[in-house]
């Protein structure tokens, strides 16, 4: 195994750099997950029967491995971060290719929890070596054209989805092969043709818990609590309520995908520009009307041309999720990222366990109220946002700081 110091790797070729994995990664992960995300809701509903309680389960049982992403500091004494993101980045792809082999509800459930252990232990680790790979200057833009880049490679999935599951008559079966054998792929040769870097900055191997974090926490806390709304329930929405086929689910997500294409590294300018307080309080106001609309469709019953274009705006808000990674890069002790990114994921995911359980229960008997309190949330992370400095950094970590003594940590 070669290891290359970060100093040393802008020697390599260019297509061998640490950025330039950092994009295969990045372009490789969406292919099965976004697939996946894609004709999950006409597969559990066609295969399964599942109603709005069921989908609830899943995504819960989905999301306990994001809770337990604090697994991934235990790993880290055994794998190296690179190596481990790989493994999960495989794992990922294998499990979706296994997706559609089990179509009852007890099989859905367990090839759900596998993909979604390489999923979000992949997303720590990514996450992780993103922070320590890019300069803070350069990350707003940077990380704004990782995204795009994610959205291009889902772009082309889901284009051959809408020309060809139609006019092939393709099955679950196949497109699931083909997406997740496709991430497996990647995986195997990202593993095979890159050295392995080393960072200036040794990671801590333990559990990082600092009170002057306590408001990135917090964030990531009604962040993952929010998010969990609209993976589960907006998608879900627009094919119970609309009738939505699997080739009108994927157009959907194919807009999604452009959008992302052009205005995310956008929004890593106006991140630079405007700062983290800035635009994600311009986020949150964003979300909180089109919460408050997506209720609005079953309140008064507006249309399916309506509901798709709320979805496509949400889907965009969420881009600037970026300055909160830019955030904490900036208050952040260089040694604290990979431990504090699986504790992170572990704080974005402690809702995510029981939530969409719990709603899909209130989804029987109030869509609208679940979006209500979608909109309730958002209003809340507004409020925390406001708190953030104009210019954060380690000692101004909240516009709080300056009038409260420093904790020991």
């Amino acid at each position: 195994m070669r290891i290359v110091p970060l100093a040393r790797a802008r020697t390599l070729p260019f297509w061998r750099r640490p950025v330039t994995l950092l994009f295969l990664m990045a372009a490789a992960m969406p292919v099965a997950f976004a697939t996946w995300s894609a004709l999950l809701n006409n597969f559990v509903i066609e295969v399964a029967g599942f109603d709005g309680s069921d989908i609830g389960w899943l995504h819960t049982v989905r999301e306990v491995p994001g809770f337990l992403a604090i697994g991934v500091i235990a790993l880290l004494m055994v794998f190296r971060e690179q190596l481990l993101g790989l493994v999960a980045l495989a794992m990922l792809g294998v499990a979706t290719a296994l997706t559609a082999q089990f179509p009852s509800m007890g099989g859905i459930l367990t090839i759900t929890m596998l993909s979604s252990i390489g999923f979000h232990y992949f997303e720590t680790v990514n996450q992780s070596l993103q922070l320590q790979w890019i300069d803070k200057q350069r990350a707003p833009q940077m990380l704004g054209w990782i995204l795009a880049a994610g959205s291009a490679a889902t772009f082309v999935a889901y284009v051959l989805i809408v020309l060809t599951w139609e006019s092939f008559d393709l099955s679950y079966d196949f497109v699931y092969v083909v997406s997740g054998g496709f991430t497996a792929l990647v995986a195997l040769f990202c593993y095979f043709a890159y050295p392995q870097f080393e960072s200036p900055h040794p990671q801590l191997k333990q559990m990082v818990l600092r009170r002057r974090y306590w408001l990135y926490y917090a964030l990531q806390f009604m962040s993952g609590a929010r998010r969990q709304i609209f993976v589960v329930f907006a998608g879900f929405m627009m094919v119970e309520r609309f009738g939505f086929e699997v080739h009108q689910v994927t157009a959907l997500f194919l807009v999604n995908l452009v959008a992302n294409m052009i205005f995310a590294p956008l929004m890593g300018r106006l991140v630079g520009l405007w700062g983290e307080r800035m635009a994600l309080a311009f986020e949150y106001v964003g979300l909180i009307v089109v919460f408050l609309a997506y209720g609005g469709v079953y309140w008064f019953g507006w249309g399916v041309v309506l509901a798709g274009v709320l979805y496509v705006i949400d889907h965009m808000f969420f881009a600037l999720a970026l300055a909160l990674k830019t955030y904490f890069q900036k208050i952040a002790d260089p040694g604290d990222i990979a431990p504090t990114a699986a504790v992170a994921f572990t704080i974005n995911h402690v809702a995510a366990v029981f939530l969409p359980a719990l709603l899909g229960y209130l989804w029987l008997a109030s869509p609208a109220a679940v979006f209500g309190l979608a909109a309730a949330m958002a209003g809340i992370s507004l409020s925390l946002a406001l708190l953030i400095p104009r210019h954060p950094g380690p000692g101004n970590e909240t516009i709080l700081t300056q009038a409260m003594p420093a904790p020991a940590e």
